[in-house]
């Protein structure tokens, strides 16, 4: 791209191999949250026409796609591995492209866009597994178990970790065998946007297609296309019910991966070193808190809460905030006004009712601070149960704790809630921890560490109740892009 993308550009779509602008010429305005009256960039406001594009295009692409080899499929893999960081100069522009329009630190972007790559080469290390099929002998017939893709997967991504969250989808989508079309958030489209044109550069044309625009606009005309085959939808539960219901209507097989309200339970004999409290503070802290899998209710032992406190909130003090960019500053501001007016309406509740709330960290600069959408680290005790703070997702910079006396009460408490997407278990016991792990209803439980520093993207990832239906990641996330398909025979017809 010819673009100086340190100042204000443009982005467009992608449909089939093309980068080009939206079929209206709309557009729409991103801005820095750490300095909102500033103009990042703007984004291509896609219409129907643009949507309807789209999906054909990653329709007639996917024959010559899904006939591939594994193996072939997986050397495109590797391709597009190397080409997200194979320009260093751009690359670094990008990475503090997305600073400016999401508002996290460098250091965390640099880590989504350095790191994307990564899920890309593990997921094509799983092209020898994919390609054996399950043979059953006689009798009473030979059976051969393959799995076949389902065509054009529209996956849509939010804007917290937009990048990591479709590497968690994407590669796996392509492995399988289907071709794409990508939807990414309003909100922070830019540099994602740049990254996914190198992706589209070392693929077949039509194979990655992306959409960006107003999904009030063209949601639903996504979701309700009748070439769409496979819905793979990360955001809110709200959003995630109307995914659901409208995909209902074509019978079109979705995953969902939603918000989550991930406790954390402190044993009375965890081993709770400064290299602990570091974990647990990036685990909650990490991007603002607006991280789906973040630590967001923690309960501790009462023989420890006094100390997890008091030490819990000296290493969240620690925290300098402020603008992305600054290279002093550890935590940037919330993505957006609407989420910010949702972290400070709960901790505005919290305050009414008698918790005790305590901002902590460094303001990095106070003028910055009062214009952008920052909040301190803060720190909620005394909680009732049904406060909004302790019963929803925050989303943001702000964590209750809260004392337990056993751990049957320790797991109930953890358990009471509509979601159940992570939660992590902090113990020096092996066998304690994994007892009490195995209790928890969440779709991935952390061993003395929460967050993405502890995951494992080999395992499946995904939650129960309200936090989603099937899984991304893993070898999983692979098979949750197939349909299977069995082929029988008489005995001796297929020489099993």
């Amino acid at each position: 791209m010819d673009q100086n993308i340190a100042g204000a550009i443009e982005t467009n779509l992608i449909i089939n191999g093309n980068w080009q602008p939206p079929e209206s010429g709309g557009r729409y305005d991103v801005r820095n949250p750490a300095r909102p009256d500033e103009i990042v960039g703007h984004a291509a406001r896609a219409t129907a026409a643009d949507v309807d594009a789209a999906i054909k295009a990653a329709h007639e692409a996917h024959p010559a796609w899904a006939g591939l080899s594994y193996q072939e499929r997986a050397d495109y893999l590797r391709a597009v591995a190397k080409n997200l960081v194979a320009d260093e100069p751009e690359l670094k522009a990008r990475i503090r492209l997305f600073t400016r329009e999401h508002g996290k630190i460098l250091k965390e972007s640099g880590i989504e866009m350095t790191r994307l790559g990564d899920r890309f080469e593990l997921v094509a290390s799983y092209a020898d597994r994919l390609a054996h099929d399950d043979e059953l002998p006689a009798p009473p017939l030979e059976t051969i178990i393959t799995r076949e893709p389902f065509g054009v997967a529209l996956l849509i991504v939010p804007w917290n970790w937009p990048l990591s969250i479709l590497g968690a989808k994407l590669p796996q989508a392509l492995m399988a065998g289907n071709t794409v079309v990508i939807k990414i958030a309003n909100e922070s489209p830019l540099a994602p946007a740049l990254a996914i044109q190198k992706m589209a550069e070392v693929l077949p044309k039509g194979v990655i297609n992306l959409i960006t625009g107003k999904s009030s606009e063209i949601g639903d005309a996504m979701l309700t296309h009748p070439l769409v085959r496979r819905i793979n939808f990360t955001g809110s539960i709200s959003a995630g019910r109307h995914v659901m219901a409208k995909a209902s209507k074509g019978l079109k097989p979705v995953t969902l991966e939603l918000g989550g309200n991930d406790p954390a339970i402190v044993l009375e004999d965890a081993d709770l070193d400064d290299g602990a409290f570091q974990r647990m503070v990036m685990g909650t802290f990490m991007t603002a808190g607006q991280i789906c899998m973040a630590l967001k209710r923690l309960y501790v032992h009462r023989s420890r809460y006094g100390e997890v406190v008091e030490r819990f909130t000296a290493f969240a003090g620690k925290a300098v905030v402020g603008d992305g960019l600054d290279p002093e500053v550890t935590m940037g501001p919330v993505n957006n006004r609407a989420q910010f007016d949702i972290v400070a309406g709960m901790i505005d509740e919290a305050k009414a009712r008698g918790a005790t709330v305590n901002p902590v960290g460094t303001v990095r600069d106070q003028a910055v601070f009062e214009r952008g959408h920052f909040h301190r680290p803060t720190i909620v005790t005394d909680a009732e149960p049904d406060l909004l703070v302790v019963r929803e997702e925050q989303f943001g910079p702000v964590l209750p704790i809260m004392p337990f006396d056993s751990d049957a009460e320790a797991v109930a408490l953890a358990n009471d809630s509509d979601y159940g997407l992570c939660s992590s278990v902090w113990s020096a016991d092996r066998d304690r921890a994994v007892g009490i792990a195995r209790q928890l209803e969440a779709g991935y439980t952390y061993l003395n560490g929460h967050g993405p520093l502890a995951q494992d993207s080999r395992g499946p990832f995904g939650g129960f109740k309200n936090s989603g239906i099937g899984r991304n990641l893993g070898y999983e996330g692979i098979i949750e892009f197939q349909q299977y398909h069995s082929i029988s025979g008489p005995p001796g017809f297929l020489g099993l």
